[in-house]
């Protein structure tokens, strides 16, 4: 359900159910997502991620007929049901959440309920703009199980967070952008252009002082003043005794392009 493409140091993963919308959930499909961000942490090769969706839509949540039927993810009793959302629908954003490179969402598409949840994982978020946005789990009777509630006020701030929870209402492209739920708008041919303009753009910088710098970005959402200080202390110290600092130097003093290796 999930494809990895490589393309240098930028890699590209894209949601690949175009069937049914990408919807996210079936069995598996954490183990899935999980292997493909192991791969991409595991390489220091690639600099940056871009994830989009396959055919016309990024991701329409989770699969409402299967939880009609009570099949797949969401059947059983409440405990299994529980387990399942842990052990799977978690793992799909755990896994892009700690993705140790910067992430980009390409959205292509409608991005519903979990889909939405998913795009939110990503650091910069860029859509068509034919895109549409919607936070729609009220409408089938159920909460964001799989970690909006948390993600979501983070992006767009609590009461914008809370308007599209509590009315479920689907947005278009151009109220994404003024809500700062995506960052730019695009014509649907140019989105992947975009995005891997952005994504080249990104990976021409020091590729350790880069997966840092994220990590920093996302402890600074929850850790403390004084640990992030601390945190951003220890890891400077470290990056002052790398090669990449030095070439950094070097290119400025000598007024040219740097060339980062990673060392």
């Amino acid at each position: 359900m999930i494809r990895l493409d490589k393309h240098g140091p930028i890699a590209v993963l894209t949601l690949n159910r175009p069937d049914a919308m990408n919807a996210l959930g079936e069995p598996g499909d954490g183990e899935a997502v999980a292997a493909a961000c192991a791969q991409i942490n595991a390489d220091p090769s690639i600099r940056c991620a871009i994830l989009t969706g396959a055919g016309k839509g990024f991701s329409a949540g989770g699969n409402v007929k299967a939880m009609q039927n009570r099949t797949g993810a969401f059947g059983g009793d409440p405990a299994t049901v529980r387990n399942g959302y842990r052990g799977n629908v978690h793992m799909i954003v755990n896994a892009l959440f700690n993705l140790e490179t910067p992430l980009i969402a390409a959205v292509n598409g409608a991005a519903i309920g979990l889909g939405c949840d998913v795009a939110c994982m990503a650091d910069i978020r860029i859509s068509s703009d034919t895109a549409k946005f919607g936070v729609t789990f009220l409408k089938l009777g159920l909460i964001p199980g799989d970690g909006g509630a948390w993600l979501l006020p983070r992006v767009v701030g609590f009461s914008r967070a809370c308007e599209l929870l509590f009315t479920g209402d689907v947005i278009d492209a151009a109220t994404a952008l003024e809500w700062g739920l995506v960052s730019r708008v695009v014509a649907p041919d140019q989105l992947m252009p975009e995005a891997m303009a952005l994504a080249e753009k990104i990976s021409k910088q020091p590729p350790g002082a880069l997966r840092l710098a994220k990590t920093l970005l996302r402890q600074g959402q929850t850790a403390s003043y004084s640990t992030v200080m601390e945190m951003s202390a220890a890891a400077q110290a470290l990056m002052h005794h790398t090669r990449d600092h030095e070439e950094g130097v070097a290119a400025i003093l000598e007024k040219r392009e740097p060339r980062f290796t990673g060392a």
